[in-house]
């Protein structure tokens, strides 16, 4: 087919035909049905979603064709679209033609898709662009089919994940989201043992809420202590209480619930957009990092209270005016607690120089934790001894542009 002005209407018409063939495709239909919609554009499809640990790339299997290799997202071109978030192009003169395209669900890094056509288009550009618009409505399609089987989850894993992995991942929002004013990304690891590290967010009008946690212990116990926390906390938010009363609330439910000692520490911010104002509270937690342009300038000190789950009568809540274009980057202790075998920290200065290098590089939010993720665990040079949660808001329009294709 020549990709011309003419394709439109055959562009529109696989566009219905798709969304009508996914319907009531389950999981493991969703390549074939996809190929079958796009055969009248010559297209060939093969989708790939990143495994739990954002290192490889794995392709969904097609019936009656050997499913190709994974791909590694680092040192590949369609990791290098997976990574910065663009369609790239191998050979703009292979046959072939080629595209890798960044499968994503609003802003949520899913995978990639490789799309290929023959002959070549008359338009690469237009063909581009149509491409990008195919592959984000299958990232939409792929993310409201994850729920409700286990094939697409399994495409994803590479290991078993432990029941409070899979306790606290169903109760957490998407690793990113993006509006046209803020980004906001966050990663977990270990991400198949995770015990009782959580974080949340939740953006409305001009306020953008979010908290990281870190529940004691270790194993599922540390999980329901962190799941208890974190619904009190949004019960309350939803109820629109403000931070004190939130961690309030999570003072009442943990004490009801467990009668032995069950804390948890974290970090509860609430930014207004409008005037840049950060309102936090410190429950125990590691100092929040303020980074403004390609440095962090400090640490924020204020907002602090006990545990949740230890009673504290002190109102006592935090406030910094931040400028567009700051970062505000919240992380567990696992992180900077991290040892080596020579019993070396990570340490706060290594994080700080880790997160200067990505905000200079103009890196994405959640490339950014990403990486910082992988060097954390790369230090330890072996199974963390605790779990390692980030979490990076960046109040900014281009911060969310630089999350979409």
């Amino acid at each position: 087919m020549r990709w011309d002005v003419e394709a439109g209407a055959t562009w529109h018409a696989v566009i219905v035909d798709l969304l009508a063939r996914l319907d009531y495709a389950l999981g493991d239909e969703l390549p074939d049905e996809i190929n079958k919609a796009v055969q009248p554009l010559g297209l060939d499809v093969t989708v790939y979603l990143v495994d739990h640990e954002q290192q490889r790339l794995w392709p969904l299997p097609r019936q009656g064709k050997p499913p190709p290799s994974p791909l590694s997202v680092d040192g590949s071109m369609a990791g290098r679209a997976f990574t910065s978030v663009r369609t790239h192009v191998p050979d703009r003169d292979a046959v072939p033609y080629r595209l890798w395209v960044p499968l994503i669900d609003g802003a949520e890094r899913l995978g990639v898709a490789e799309v290929l056509v023959d002959p070549p288009p008359a338009d690469p550009t237009r063909f581009q662009r149509w491409c990008e618009s195919l592959v984000g409505l299958l990232g939409h399609l792929v993310a409201v089919k994850m729920p409700y089987g286990d094939s697409l989850q399994r495409v994803r894993r590479t290991r078993a994940m432990s029941a409070a992995s899979e306790l606290l991942t169903q109760l957490l929002p998407p690793l990113t989201f993006s509006s046209h004013r803020l980004s906001i990304s966050a990663v977990l690891e270990p991400c198949y043992d995770v015990g009782g590290d959580a974080y949340d967010y939740a953006v409305d009008g001009p306020t953008a809420r979010t908290m990281v946690l870190d529940a004691m212990g270790h194993g599922l116990r540390a999980g329901l202590t962190c799941a208890t926390a974190l619904a009190a906390l949004r019960a309350a938010r939803r109820d629109d209480h403000g931070l004190y009363a939130m961690a309030r609330a999570a003072d009442v439910a943990l004490t009801e619930q467990f009668p032995d000692l069950r804390f948890v520490t974290g970090v509860l911010t609430e930014l207004n957009m409008d005037s840049g104002m950060l309102r936090y509270i410190n429950a125990g937690h590691p100092l929040p990092l303020l980074m403004r342009g390609t440095k962090a300038v400090r640490e924020l000190p204020g907002g602090r209270r006990l545990p949740m789950g230890i009673e504290d009568s002190r109102i006592v809540v935090g406030e910094e005016v931040l400028e567009p274009g700051d970062r505000l980057l919240l992380y567990t202790d696992g992180v900077v607690e991290a040892y080596d075998r020579s019993g070396e920290r990570f340490g706060v200065e290594r994080l700080v120089d880790l997160a200067e290098r990505c905000a200079a590089a103009g890196l994405p939010g959640p490339e950014t934790l990403r990486r910082l993720a992988h060097t954390v665990v790369a230090h330890q040079d072996g199974p963390p001894t605790d779990d390692a949660t980030l979490l990076l808001l960046e109040w900014s329009p281009q911060a969310a542009e630089r999350t979409q294709p």
